[in-house]
């Protein structure tokens, strides 16, 4: 990237050529299916007096109307992976894992970065905008034929979620990866009623105004994508949580793994891994992905059914026939490998300053980004930019950040510029005025309350904390910026840095 001037003159000239596209039309549409404030207040408010979640009921619904009877869904073969911190990392490996053990993979994750479309990929690839508008426009008007009110709709996330499953059935994936959204046993996802393998990764404190305020209460939540007659696999939990677990799984007769650590896998010698990350959690997640993915395999090959052309004897590589594995055939090494996670643990260097991107949002994720940032930089000159979303916790996510010394520190909304409409991916309804207004409230806990000395500026939109950065470079030499907090402001960041995610990762 030569400069932010070039991509912001670039960006408004691209948006002009595809308005009102067939793509853009769809991101439009699917737009007008946000919560506002209220309906999210609402559903706070239900959840608080204990009002029946009707999130299952209406799923059944709303894929009833595309076509796609339970037991059509029932067809679908998913890994489902739930938990607070590492859910989509650990999604995308076990997803790259068999896709080079040769499966035809779906993969359903969120939040997107940069496109909406990122949200739903086809064998490790995004599908393309034709791909996007084409279902899209299908599933909406199939919905749109049946109402029996006005506004009798899914909402956003529920929209997606019918679409993908759609997509996963029409284009006879082998399996499909699907992260839950928010908790579990009632997310939209959950909808699913066979499945034959599912992960909890690392349990926390997160969305509490609708999961719960103890760790109990999540692991409660989280738990619940478990189903009878599957096999279900976790990480070292907090005993609290994992009371929790082992109570669910026990009900269900669905037999819980703790996974092994990382360090005991062994590895043919040239095919020794070297992942994308070398961080424990990352690590940890990795081998949530393994088990995972060689559960689902094994399952597979007990049933007999598409198995990839390198069976051999009835059995894959000669290795996933036992209930845990430790020895790991090419295949699973080259999917870990060569996974690609943007917007975690991620650098993008540019010609004024080097970029450290991380989307954690949450206590335990923000210190793993404080020490990785720590540890992969000595540059005197260190900048934050900072936002937060929803109801989060804003002082503790900074209380880790501050020990950092940083010279400079922007608290911006999670926007790349500040004009948008409804044509754009990344268009909230969250009003402009509520934004600013965060981040003056984070301006005023990391002066007052977290007691730094960083110099401190509110800005409306990433682009122009960029440009500042810039302009102001000075003695201390080329920045490291860390940019973090909140996976939409590192979408945000990256729209501009790498707006193609270097094109590998988009169709």
């Amino acid at each position: 990237m030569n400069s932010i001037g070039l991509c912001r003159s670039y960006l408004p000239n691209r948006i002009t050529v595809r308005m009102c596209s067939y793509y853009e039309d769809a991101v439009r549409k699917l737009n007008k299916l946000q919560s506002n404030k209220s309906t999210i207040e609402q559903i706070r408010k239900d959840i608080r007096t204990g009002q029946k979640c009707t999130n299952l009921e209406d799923m059944e619904n709303y894929l009833s109307r595309t076509g796609v009877t339970m037991s059509k869904l029932d067809e679908l073969s998913v890994v489902h992976v739930a938990g607070t911190k590492g859910k989509g990392s650990t999604s995308a490996m076990c997803e790259s894992i068999l896709r080079h053990h040769g499966f035809r993979t779906g993969f359903y994750s969120s939040p997107h970065l940069v496109a909406v479309r990122e949200r739903v990929r086809l064998d490790g690839r995004v599908i393309s905008e034709d791909m996007f508008a084409k279902y899209f426009h299908d599933v909406h008007q199939r919905l749109e034929n049946t109402k029996k009110f006005e506004g009798d709709m899914p909402k956003y996330f529920a929209f997606l979620t019918v679409m993908a499953y759609n997509i996963f059935l029409k284009e006879k994936v082998d399996v499909a990866i699907v992260e839950v959204g928010i908790g579990g046993l009632v997310d939209y996802t959950n909808i699913l009623r066979k499945v034959p393998v599912v992960g909890i990764t690392a349990l926390g404190l997160d969305h509490t105004s609708i999961l719960g305020n103890t760790i109990q209460e999540i692991a409660a939540s989280k738990a619940g994508i478990m189903k009878r007659g599957c096999e279900a696999y976790t990480v070292r939990q907090p005993n609290e949580a994992m009371d929790v677990l082992i109570q669910y799984a026990d009900s269900l007769k669905c037999p819980l793994t703790v996974v092994p650590d990382y360090d005991l896998y062994s590895f043919e010698t040239s095919q020794k891994t070297r992942l994308p990350v070398e961080l424990t959690a990352y690590r940890t997640n990795a081998s949530l992905a393994i088990q995972l993915a060689h559960a689902w395999m094994r399952k597979k090959h007990e049933n007999k059914i598409n198995f990839p052309k390198n069976t051999v004897n009835g059995v894959l590589n000669g290795l996933i026939t036992s209930k845990m594995v430790l020895e790991l055939p090419p295949s699973t090494c080259q999917g870990l490998g060569k996974c690609q996670w943007p917007g975690r643990y991620q650098v993008i260097n540019a010609d004024y300053a080097k970029f450290y991107l991380d989307g954690a949002h949450t206590k335990e994720s923000m210190e793993i980004c404080a020490q990785w940032f720590s540890d992969n930089n000595r540059s005197p000159n260190r900048i934050l930019l900072f936002s937060a979303t929803g109801d989060r916790n804003a002082k503790v996510l900074l209380q880790p950040l501050k020990y950092l010394n940083f010279t400079k520190v922007y608290f911006v909304t999670p926007t790349a510029y500040k004009e948008t409409n409804q044509n754009n991916d990344n268009y909230s309804l969250v009003e402009q005025e509520e934004l600013i207004s965060r981040c003056k409230a984070y301006k005023q806990i990391w002066n007052k309350t977290l007691r730094s000395t960083s110099e401190v500026a509110v800005m409306e939109c990433v682009s122009s904390a960029l440009v500042n950065i810039k302009q102001t470079q000075g003695a201390l030499g080329t920045p490291s910026v860390l940019i973090t907090g909140s996976l939409h402001l590192v979408g945000a960041a990256l729209s501009i840095l790498d707006p193609c995610l270097n094109k590998s990762y988009c169709s």
